[in-house]
């Protein structure tokens, strides 16, 4: 037997030192999340993708008595690029969540999104920087991978 660590590099930037894509982004990931529709967790969250072509594509949870019918913003945001801008890959999401008002701090997209920013990765060939956005500071990834590095991708089937 073996034990094997696996560690992630992530930088934590504050709010201050973003530069201003990085900032543009943050802002209308936080716009976005005022306009979730979260009448049960109360817990709104935001994303804002950045596109290879300059686009910039938001989305924000979507709620549902059933809870398994909702949809989170990461996965709005994702899927609303690929919608309008098929053929156009993204470079960028931010992600930030609010509640009572409040700024979150850092929260991680869950394994679903996860699994969709990786496969978002795979279909482009190309990593996606992730801004875990908080009240004072950003963690960023330089992928996806970071956050599920045993993900599940088309060579496993």
């Amino acid at each position: 037997m073996r034990t094997i660590t696996h560690e992630i590099e992530f930088t934590e930037v504050p709010l201050h030192e973003l530069n201003e894509i990085e900032k543009t982004l943050y802002d209308k990931a936080l716009d976005a999340s005022q306009k979730a529709y979260a009448p049960y967790s109360r817990f709104h969250v935001g994303a804002a993708a950045l596109l290879e072509n300059g686009q910039i594509v938001t989305g924000c949870n979507q709620e549902n008595a059933a809870y398994p019918s909702g949809l989170c913003a990461e996965r709005v945001t994702l899927f609303a690029a690929a919608a309008n801008y098929p053929d156009t890959p993204v470079e960028a999401l931010a992600i930030i969540a609010c509640q009572n008002g409040q700024i979150k701090e850092q929260i991680s997209p869950c394994g679903a999104c996860c699994q969709v920013l990786i496969e978002t990765e795979t279909r482009f060939d190309r990593p996606i920087k992730i801004m875990l956005c908080g009240k004072e500071q950003v963690r960023i990834l330089s992928s996806s991978r970071m956050l599920l590095p045993f993900s599940f991708t088309s060579n496993d089937l």
